[in-house]
Order: structure tokens, then sequence, then C-alpha cells
């Protein structure tokens, strides 16, 4: 009976899930769109749902909440799922859709295609785990650690690019020590340089269609007056030429002109951004990015020292903040106690952030380059990267909970090299945050240039 509770529990919690992704999908992802293929949106909403429950059992696990074998076969049976959505199901709707998108491939012969195109993926699929120490040899090709230790590759790697670059973009995007000064008599100046710009391309254009009717005269009167070729045919060389010298200085005033306009965009929205750091809410994400910027500085130097010294972390934040308040600090409490209630908080945190940050991640990226004809594909790339994405949360999440709480985790992952994942983000990580540091860098340096010619 409390196995058949438990599942009840679980089940519920899932449709509800799954409901918040098919919200999601219809409100925010395809609400420009009009949504043609069911199936699309339900493997986004399920993979969402399962994404969700794994961190769903982390807090259960946590709270001591379900039957402990309820809670295994709920792991087991989600992560099955959750491998068989993101390598199986995810890649042939993806390959099948481009195919199908493509004008002179039939119908009959995308299938096929897409059955080439997934038998291509799970070829290099499975030859990522070749150049990494990421399993033990001695496990079967459907286990469970296969296709967990794979996924986690990608995984891993993409949520440190994404950590490196945010790590460092943050600080960038809130402290108004990095924002331009601009005064409304740039702006003026700029956008005066527009007018005339655009004044010349219209008299350009007016000087080429004037010469084009002059051509077109001329060949009437040369059909009437064939006495007079030779000098007409002179002058109609003369203005062909000016013409095509015309028509290449209108190219060269329109592409300045996009560029006047996108340095026009780029200023106003920089007035705002200086206006908005007046605001108390302004103030707030300054002092925000101060303390973003010192943990960006912190987390470079620890990935690094992490690097150096091959230095994996053995124990959670949570017990080294107790083992120092304990030996250090002389402070007595209910360990057990305040252990499990601020992992719960932590991991809370840790949940809520992950699902918002990557929810809005994928938004903007959706809206920058999706189509009427491309957003079913993308959404469906986009629900593969979400699933890699949240499989490696769990997998590095394991490291910020207590032994007493990571032990079942540690069983339904599998025999993983799991400090192998932990080397691999910091690696990337480093090399995300101080290419982020370099790209930001010219990019703030060549600010002021733009200024110059004002």
């Amino acid at each position: 009976m409390t196995f058949l509770s438990d599942t009840l529990i679980m089940l519920f919690s899932q449709v509800l899930f799954f409901a918040g992704g098919w919200v999601f999908f219809v409100k925010q992802l395809f609400k420009d769109y009009e949504i043609h293929q069911t199936v699309v949106q339900l493997l986004f909403s399920a993979t969402f749902s399962l994404s969700c429950t794994m961190f769903e059992l982390i807090i259960f696990e946590i709270l001591g909440f379900l039957d402990s074998s309820s809670r295994y076969f709920h792991w087991k049976l989600g992560l099955y799922m959750m491998l068989i959505t993101v390598i199986v199901l995810l890649p042939f709707y993806i390959a099948y859709y481009v195919f199908s998108n493509i004008r002179f491939v039939k119908r009959s012969m995308a299938f096929w295609l897409t059955i080439l195109s997934w038998i291509i993926f799970m070829y290099f699929f499975w030859k990522i785990g070749d150049p990494f120490p990421i399993l033990s040899p001695k496990h079967g090709i459907f286990s469970i650690e296969q296709g967990i230790s794979r996924v986690g590759v990608i995984g891993v790697t993409l949520m440190a690019l994404l950590s490196g670059f945010g790590a460092v973009n943050c600080p960038y995007s809130y402290m108004s020590y990095f924002v331009w000064y601009v005064t409304d008599k740039d702006i003026e100046s700029l956008e005066r340089k527009l007018m005339q710009t655009m004044d010349m391309i219209i008299n350009k254009k007016k000087r080429i269609s004037l010469a084009a009717r002059d051509m077109l005269q001329s060949g009437v009167a040369d059909q009437s007056i064939g006495g007079f070729w030779g000098m007409l045919k002179n002058a109609a060389t003369l203005r062909s030429e000016s013409t095509g010298l015309l028509q290449q200085e209108t190219l060269a005033l329109e592409e300045m002109s996009r560029q006047l306009f996108l340095e026009t965009v780029d200023l106003h929205n920089m007035k705002e951004r200086i206006e908005y750091t007046k605001t108390l809410k302004g103030r707030y994400f300054n002092l925000l990015g101060y303390f973003f910027s010192v943990y960006c500085s912190y987390k470079i130097f620890m990935a690094t020292i992490n690097i150096i010294f091959d230095r994996v972390g053995k124990k959670d934040p949570i017990t080294r903040g107790f083992e120092i308040a304990v030996d250090y600090l002389g402070i007595q409490f209910d360990v057990k106690f305040w252990s499990q209630h601020i992992s719960f908080i932590l991991v809370g945190i840790i949940v809520v952030t992950s699902i918002r940050g990557l929810l809005i991640t994928l938004t903007k990226f959706f809206y920058a380059i999706s189509s009427s004809k491309s957003s079913n594909v993308i959404v469906l790339g986009l629900a593969q990267i979400m699933g890699m994405y949240f499989i490696s949360s769990v997998l590095l999440m394991r490291m910020n909970m207590p032994a007493e709480y990571r032990s079942i985790i540690t069983e339904v992952l599998g025999d993983l090299q799991f400090n192998f994942y932990h080397r691999w983000f910091d690696v990337i990580f480093l090399v995300s945050a101080l290419s982020s540091i370099g790209f930001l860098y010219l990019a703030h340096k060549q600010a002021p240039e733009r200024n110059t010619y004002l």
C-alpha cells in the first residue's frame, strides 16, 4: 500500500510539472506562432516534467519523504525515461523535422534519412565516452551508467560554458562602473548624422532614377534618329558609368546608415541604463554586481587551484561550515537537525534558480533565432539541452549535499567517476570565464571609440 500511495504522489507531481511545461510552451515560447505539431509540445513538456521530478526526488531525499525503496524505484524509472527521451526520441524527431522542412525531400525519403541521421548521432554519441575516464569498462551496453556518463560530459560542458559566461557577464551588466557616459548632445549629434546620411541616400537614388529615365528616352530617340547614333551611344555609355558609380556610393551609404542606426540604438539603451542606475533598484543591482564580481574572482581562483593541484572537494559546504562553527568557534547545536534544514534550503535555492535561469535563457535564445519553419526543430533542440543540463545538474549537485543524503544518488547514478566531472567543470568554466573577460574587455574598450566622430 505504501508503494502504491508513493507512486500516486509521484504521478500527481509529474502531471503538475507536465502541465507547467505545457503552459510555458504555449504562453511563452509559441505565443507568436501557431502550433501545428502536438508531438513537439508533448516531448518538450515531458522533458520538463522529468527534469523537475529529479529535483523533486532530491528534496524528498533530504526530507525523508516517501519510502526509501519507492524513492529508489522512481529514481531509476525517471532516469531511464529521461535517457530514452534525450538519446532516442528527441534526436530522432529533430532529424525528422529538419528533413521535413526541406522542400525537395519527399515524406518517405525523409523517414529513411531520419533513421540514417539517428544512427550517425548514436555512433558519435557513443564515441564521446572514449577519450574520457568516465566509468568502469565492466558495465553493459544498456546499463544506466553508459547513458548518464556520456550525457554528463555534454551537459557538464554546457553548464560550465553558461556558468563561466554568466559569472562574468552578470557583474558587467549590473555594475554602473561599466556604463558608458552618454549625454543627450551625443545622441542628437549621432541622430543628425544619421538623418544627413539618409538624405544623401535619397538624393543619390533620385539621380539614379533620373539617369535611368534619360537612358530610356535616349534609346527611344535612337530608334527615330539614326544619324546621331554615335553621339547618343557615347552619351548612354557615360550615363551608364555614372549610374554604376552612384549605385556603389548608395550601397556604401546604406551600410553606413545601418551602422549609425545600431549605434544610435546602443546610445539610447545606454542612456536608459544610466537613468536606471540612479533608481533604488538600480543601486541594489549595482551593489549586487560588486558582490558577484568578488564571487566570480573567487570561482576563477578556486577553479585554477583545483586544476593545478588536481583537487576535488570531499565535503559539502554545509558540513564544512558546521566543522568551522564547532571546532573553531565553539558553537554547539544539533548538527543533524540543522544539516537537514539547511540542505533543504540550499538545494531548493539551487533548484529554483537553475530552472528559472535555464528557462529564461532558452526563451531568449528561441526568440533570437526561431522562425515559423524552424521553430519545431529549435524547441526540440532546446528540450534536449534542457534534459542534458538537468541530468548534469543532479550529477554535480551531489557534492553540495551531506554524505547521508547523497548516498542514494550515488547508488542510482551508478559507478561513475564523479571526480572527473568536477574537474572537467572547472576546466571548461575557467576557459569560458577567461574568454568572456577578454571578449567583454574588447567590447568595452571599443565603446569610447564610437563617440570619437560625434
